[in-house]
């Protein structure tokens, strides 16, 4: 497996999450420890741990969730470790369609876990290999994560999370193979075969992986991801997110992120439309085939979007 990158120094997401202890560990009695709080405007992170305004406000919805996971590390008693989506956050990996306000972690001496308002503490079931540090906290493993990933969420989810994972070499499907081989006999772990199925390191987004779970679950044929498409001299000249090459249909999921991508300097996304349109006009006329466009809109009502594709898929030739 690749080694992960470390987050730049500077992140904010690497603040520090400051203890009313570390107050206390300066003499100050609680009333001081409250006022200090309260003069240097720190936001409260959970109970007695708090970070400053400036890295709260240089923090997204997802950076909060990492500094939510570094405060439950400083302030546990026993020894554990950041696991399921609060590992998945030091990855970089999507959280999209998890809780960002429960901290799961798992205890590495293998004794029961608790629950409280902001935190899961699993029981420690540690293997070789599965713990590792990045950005300066212990972590489980990226192929770990992933499969505990599966036992908290939807499948769905956890699908965006693996192709992620293979996609950007964190982990590959050798390693998610083995590490399900060390947790098969471990509860809540049916949906994780079906994940194992399902991951695709070519899928490359959230949305392209909620697409092919659509297909899924709305029982369309598979569609190859990333497919090819060669000019008269066999050359590769494009390439298309999704495909039914016997079927002549193709698929390009429209999204923000992507053409924010495909923006050249000086450009506006007008431009980036229009040659993606050009781009599709030339697809169609090396292929034959028809296209269809999928937005994030067409996403949220997965048996609509089935329907269209279907008809499209089946439809009588001219």
């Amino acid at each position: 497996m690749l080694p992960p990158s470390n987050r730049p120094a500077d992140d904010p997401r690497n603040g520090p999450v400051i203890l009313r202890r570390d107050y206390a560990a300066q003499g100050l009695n609680d009333r001081a420890v409250t006022r200090r709080i309260r003069e240097e405007g720190l936001v409260r992170l959970r109970r007695g741990a708090y970070v400053s305004p400036d890295v709260w406000s240089a923090c997204d919805e997802v950076g909060r969730f990492g500094l939510l996971g570094r405060a439950a590390l400083r302030q546990a008693v026993a020894h554990v470790v950041l696991s399921h989506s609060s590992a998945l956050v030091e990855y970089g990996a999507p959280l999209w369609g998890f809780d960002l306000s429960i901290v799961h972690v798992t205890r590495t001496d293998g004794l029961s876990g608790r629950r409280g308002p902001d935190l899961v503490q699993h029981q420690g079931r540690m293997g070789p290999g599965d713990l590792v540090v990045l950005n300066g906290v212990p972590v489980m493993n990226p192929a770990r994560a992933a499969l505990e990933s599966a036992t908290l969420g939807s499948l769905e989810a956890a699908l965006c999370v693996a192709n992620f994972l293979l996609n950007s070499r964190l982990m590959t499907m050798k390693e998610l193979i083995a590490q399900y081989v060390d947790m098969e006999n471990w509860p809540d772990t049916r949906p994780i075969e079906l994940l194992l199925r399902l991951a695709d390191p070519r899928v490359e987004s959230i949305g392209e992986s909620r697409f092919f779970f659509c297909c899924f679950q709305q029982g369309l044929p598979a569609p190859q991801p990333q497919y090819p498409i060669r000019d008269a001299a066999g050359r590769v000249v494009f390439r298309v997110d999704f495909a039914w090459p016997d079927l002549g249909l193709f698929v390009e999921f429209d999204g923000k992120i992507k053409y924010e991508k495909l923006l050249k300097e000086g450009e506006r996304a007008s431009d980036v439309v229009l040659r993606e349109r050009d781009r599709e006009r030339k697809i169609c006329e090396l292929t034959g085939w028809r296209c269809i466009r999928v937005t994030w809109a067409d996403l949220a009502n997965s048996t609509r979007l089935a329907a269209t594709i279907r008809a499209e898929l089946f439809r009588p030739a001219a």
